[in-house]
């Protein structure tokens, strides 16, 4: 094997190790996001996964739980975003700034 293509093995199996690390590390990062000016509030993992959930109870209306829906769906969609948003970033620190599709 030639030492140009021994190099980038290597330089690829680092980065390779560095993403596993990052993916781990995303588990335990939680963002926050909320709706409604605060009546709705999520709380997602680095993984997509909703640790929390509050509703404040002046956003409980029995006569209009399309809105409660609503304010639910764009905290949580937001959440969303910011975690994919943060993750790109910084995935992004490991690629260079090449686009791997599918990593997050």
């Amino acid at each position: 094997m030639s030492k140009g293509l021994a190099h980038i093995m290597k330089q690829a199996q680092m980065m390779q190790q560095k993403m596993a690390k990052l993916q781990e590390e995303a588990s335990a990062k939680t963002v926050e996001a909320s709706a409604g000016g605060g009546a709705v509030t999520v709380v997602v993992t680095g993984k997509h996964q909703i640790v929390s959930l509050s509703i404040k109870k002046e956003a409980v209306d029995p006569e209009d739980v399309e809105m409660l829906q609503d304010l639910v769906k764009a905290a949580v969609n937001e959440a969303m975003a910011k975690v994919q948003l943060e993750m790109s970033e910084q995935m992004s620190k490991v690629t260079g700034g090449i686009n791997i599709p599918g990593l997050f």
